[in-house]
């Protein structure tokens, strides 16, 4: 009986091996390792947040209504319960993603009007923030970009041919992923270069 039992389980593992078992093993974890660079990251440039908004609010302290919604978004974001089953849930990843983009929105109408204060763009706090909130923008496309391919590879190998078939006996199921309106916009961070003049309003039409 143990024998016929054990040979039973050695067959089962054969099987789920040669159904791709092992890959989706290896491609769920790699959609795990991506989505904890994505929220390290995202957390990255809220921890900047309160400096950037406190070295502004020393030059601009009248642009109360950019600062609060700055503030607001920042605490939204914070306020969300963000776990790894989030990956598995498209309506949550969609409000993830939301209240992440209002915060970039929040942030860009706050580093808009940093333009109107030379002296805060002189102040060499803000211009460390300046090239902090860079760096981080431009590692939060990356960890995306690797998030979204890792859940590309996932997704394929839970739905196509035989895998799906062991995808179906484990429960493995498709995970979300965010939603591009524009995929060009993925590799192209916000811009918050306060170096260069802008550019001049063009003429009306007449």
């Amino acid at each position: 009986m143990r024998i016929k039992l054990f040979l039973s389980l050695l067959l089962s593992v054969l099987l789920l091996s040669g159904c791709g078992y092992n890959q989706i093993q290896i491609n769920d974890e790699q959609v795990n390792a991506s989505w904890s660079e994505v929220l390290n990251q995202y957390k990255r440039r809220a921890d900047l947040i309160p400096n950037l908004v406190q070295v502004v609010q020393g030059y601009a302290a009248h642009e109360k209504e950019v600062l609060t919604r700055v503030t607001e978004a920042r605490a939204n974001v914070a306020g969300m319960k963000v776990t790894p089953e989030l990956v598995n849930d498209p309506e949550a990843m969609a409000r993830f993603q939301k209240a992440q983009g209002e915060l970039s929105g929040a942030l860009s109408r706050l580093l808009v009007v940093a333009e109107n204060y030379p002296n805060l763009k002189a102040d060499a706090n803000f211009r460390d923030l300046q090239a902090q909130l860079e760096g981080t923008e431009n590692r939060i496309t990356v960890a995306r970009n690797r998030y979204i391919k890792a859940v590309q590879d996932y997704n394929v190998s839970v739905r196509t041919f035989p895998n799906n078939l062991t995808a179906m006996v484990i429960g493995a199921k498709t995970k979300a992923n965010f939603a591009v309106d524009n995929e060009a916009a993925i590799s192209e961070p916000p811009k918050v270069d306060f170096g260069a003049a802008p550019a001049p309003a063009k003429p009306a039409a007449q």
